[in-house]
């Protein structure tokens, strides 16, 4: 079977015509003559795949984007990607007092305000990777600061609610 699939294949290259070097197939669209662009074409081209308020959005966007250069001109301070203020506010002696007085506080997520409004009303708190708990608050907390899905920052012992947190910093690409 192998001799006839190899005769049949003999067999095929036989019958098939090898084309004559005058019948190159790039040299048939070189031949063919190049047509411009006019000014009705190209302006089709830039309209393509623009919609009716395409201008006007464009418009819109740089203008915002504008204004927002001025308004962090305005207030002069640039964001960083950690969140940290820049080193020249950084006040190390008053941190290293702050961390010799209080024990570090660990951040949880408020999931649920249980009996809210109320004085006896319970904070369920979820602490990453740790676990869930049901959490009052502690002596520097006030219960309009704390609101459902909000960051919080915990003490280790008790998990009383000690501060409420700003959101998480997410990097913007």
């Amino acid at each position: 079977s192998f001799w006839l699939a190899g005769a049949a294949h003999r067999d095929i290259q036989q019958q098939a015509p090898m084309p004559a070097p005058d019948d190159d197939p790039d040299e048939e669209e070189d031949k063919k003559e190049i047509k411009a662009l006019d000014e009705g074409d190209i302006a089709l081209l830039k309209t393509y795949g623009v919609g009716p308020y395409n201008k006007k959005v464009l418009g819109v966007e740089k203008d915002i984007k504008e204004l927002n250069t001025k308004i962090f001109e305005l207030v002069g301070v640039k964001e960083s990607d950690t969140g940290l203020a820049p080193p020249s506010q950084w006040d190390l002696v008053s941190d290293k007092q702050m961390m010799q007085e209080e024990q570090p506080l660990q951040v949880a997520r408020c999931t649920k305000i249980i009996s809210p409004g109320t004085e006896d009303a319970k904070y369920m708190i979820n602490v990453k990777q740790i676990a869930k708990f049901v959490v009052g608050l502690g002596d520097r907390v006030a219960p309009a600061d704390i609101e459902e899905g909000m960051r919080v920052g915990v003490d280790r012992n008790k998990y009383q609610i000690q501060i409420p947190l700003p959101p998480k910093i997410t990097r913007r690409s």
